[in-house]
């Protein structure tokens, strides 16, 4: 299966009163012209705002697919540019939500690991009111597509450029994708047991939750 890389894009942080608790975010990501350098913890040029709730090696490279933004863009009646989400890789023909927790990527010559979900929060919300979209409700609507897109993890750190195929290497012998973990963390609890089939390649803090979960089930 292979898709494609449209844009990288990154971000600084910025200090804006807007995007609470921290008071700066870097969701205001713009595309980059590659090839661009991807290290253990993300793209350069980009960095965390948040980093309580965002970064890390499980969270190193964000992506959202263009074919999610043209539906929005559909129903909040503007177009969307190329990162409007805060996404660092926005990718076109792959159904990102569909991919395997654990499944590998080569992008360029690294290959990143589809590891965890993007939950969306205030920042985002208010992001969207900034930029001229309607934001009412957004975090409940968001979620209610359960079409967030994946965090990766970078295995082999690389270069990549806008326009590079998305080349899935491997995929995990399991049927937990990015969607359901989504569920499992918002709209279906129940389903958080299910994760601990991704076996290795499940962070530590998601298995933690799904072993604690799957715990009070037995009782």
């Amino acid at each position: 299966m292979t898709g494609r890389v449209l844009s990288i894009n990154v971000a600084t942080p910025m200090a804006v009163d807007w995007a609470k608790p921290v008071g700066r975010t870097a969701i205001m990501k713009k595309p980059v012209a590659g090839p661009v350098p991807v290290e253990k913890f993300g793209i350069a040029g980009d960095q965390v705002g948040d980093t309580k709730h965002h970064g890390g090696i499980y969270q190193a490279v964000y992506a959202f697919a263009r074919e999610d933004l043209d539906v929005w863009a559909e129903r909040l009646g503007r177009p969307i540019d190329n990162g409007q989400f805060g996404e660092n890789l926005t990718t076109a023909g792959i159904d990102v939500n569909e991919a395997l927790i654990g499944e590998q990527w080569q992008i360029g010559t690294a290959i990143l690991q589809v590891v965890e979900i993007r939950i969306p929060c205030n920042t985002f919300k208010n992001w969207m009111g900034l930029s001229g979209f309607d934001n009412a409700a957004w975090v409940k609507r968001f979620s209610a597509e359960a079409r967030p897109g994946p965090y990766l993890r970078v295995l082999q750190p690389g270069q990549m450029s806008a326009g590079d195929d998305i080349t899935v290497i491997h995929k995990p012998d399991h049927d937990v994708t990015v969607s359901m973990m989504f569920r499992a963390f918002t709209a279906d609890r129940s389903l958080l047991p299910r994760l601990l089939d991704v076996g290795a390649a499940l962070p530590p803090d998601v298995r933690a939750q799904a072993e604690k979960h799957a715990a009070g089930a037995r009782t």
